[in-house]
């Protein structure tokens, strides 16, 4: 990748030419440079993809445990086809699961996932290509670009395999927005899938700390103004619930900001045991934080 340091330098930054500098680029860039070039390794597209969404309204919370225990077993087995992706999406009313198989239609029913995809009897499910997949990706993207700027809380954290939620744990997380049901603002909480070819690379290879991760959750609120008191203290209340459960789960995707953190508290949350690192590689390259924001990596002593 062609960079800009912070001294004004444009380096092409690779694993030969500066290899710290490219290693803290690949999850930490905005900390180090503007990057006004990509060099990438392409791949032939993937042809034939299958979409499917499966919106499900639901009484209680308490029948969205039940979805959620199957979804988590299915994509948290770890013989799982990797052309899978899932996202469950948890609303007050009910929850949404969707996502893409990399393949033909009929790979995606010989690989036994629509047999153990909770609601698939509820759905639709739709052949495509890769056009019509960024099409598609692009349309969702364009729907939230448009809409009206919001007042916004949110919550998240990186599960590995050892951080999946037993089932004690998810009885327990719905119990809680089921009691909360009556007195929350709107919420939503996304589980998206990880994995796959992202684990083929070592955890320690670039500075995003998240290679061995098998689900990310994110919560978050919306409110006209500011976010209420309510909302925030509902999602924190999702929050603990989950890190009580899981609590070697200690970081998550930087993207996911949580702007209610301190500057160290947040570096420690999105670089994990790759700050250290981080930190002398800021120190050399940009000690004075031309590049920086509340949260970003802050030069070692």
């Amino acid at each position: 990748m062609e960079v800009v340091t912070a001294d004004g330098t444009i380096y092409l930054a690779s694993q030969n030419r500066t290899p710290d500098l490219f290693w803290a680029m690949r999850g930490a860039g905005a900390s180090f440079g503007i990057v006004t070039r990509f060099v990438v390794k392409t791949r032939p597209e993937p042809g034939n993809i299958v979409q499917y969404s499966y919106s499900l309204t639901l009484n209680s919370q308490t029948e969205t445990a039940g979805l959620y225990k199957e979804w988590q077993a299915l994509v948290g087995d770890p013989t799982m086809d990797r052309r899978f992706a899932s996202l469950f999406v948890v609303q007050p009313l009910g929850a949404l699961i969707t996502g893409t198989f990399f393949g033909s239609e009929a790979k995606y029913q010989a690989s036994g996932i629509p047999a153990r995809l909770p609601g698939a009897s509820k759905g639709a499910v739709w052949l495509t290509n890769w056009m019509g997949h960024l099409l598609h990706e692009a349309e969702a993207a364009g729907c939230t670009l448009a809409s009206i700027p919001t007042a916004f809380y949110s919550k998240s954290l990186s599960l590995n395999e050892q951080d999946l939620l037993n089932d004690t744990a998810i009885t327990n997380l719905f119990q809680y927005l089921e009691d909360s049901r009556s007195k929350s603002t709107p919420f939503t909480i996304i589980f998206n899938t990880e994995g796959g070819a992202m684990m083929d690379t070592p955890v320690n290879a670039t500075a995003y700390p998240h290679r061995d991760s098998v689900i990310m959750y994110q919560s978050y609120g919306i409110g006209v103004g500011k976010v209420s008191a309510a909302t925030r203290k509902l999602l924190d209340g999702i929050h603990e619930r989950i890190q009580r459960s899981a609590p070697g789960a200690r970081s998550t995707y930087a993207g996911y900001v949580d702007a209610w953190l301190d500057r160290k508290a947040a570096q420690e949350l999105y670089w994990a045991d790759n700050l250290q690192r981080l930190q002398e590689i800021k120190k050399r390259w940009d000690p004075d934080q031309v590049f920086r924001n509340p949260q970003s990596v802050e030069p070692a002593d």
